[in-house]
């Protein structure tokens, strides 16, 4: 098995730049507008597509291995933000106050 992902890695280090950058975008925008398409579409697995995804494409472009790092810093302010509101929640006695 193990050699087989090595001449895997070493025939896709010999493809060209272009043909691999073709293949990275067919395959890692596939997965990002199939993750898109989940949030408007009933499904649970958005944010993991958009991340594999980006990581997808991450490995060939620059641009997207900045854009995975900009959508886990959000992911993580938006748990810091679950996490304050679910302690203040719990501060109330299970109560959600909702503002008018």
């Amino acid at each position: 098995m193990r050699q087989r992902l090595a001449f895997l890695a070493r025939l896709w280090e010999k493809a060209p730049a272009r043909l691999r950058q073709g293949i990275v975008i067919l395959f890692g925008g596939t997965i990002i507008l199939l993750g898109l398409a989940l949030v408007v579409l009933p499904g649970p697995f958005t944010l993991p597509l958009l991340i594999l995804g980006f990581a997808i494409l991450g490995t060939e472009f620059a641009w997207a291995a900045r854009a995975l790092e900009r959508t886990k810093a959000g992911m993580a302010a938006g748990g810091r933000v679950a996490k304050r509101a679910a302690s203040a929640a719990a501060e109330r006695g299970g109560r959600i106050l909702r503002r008018r």
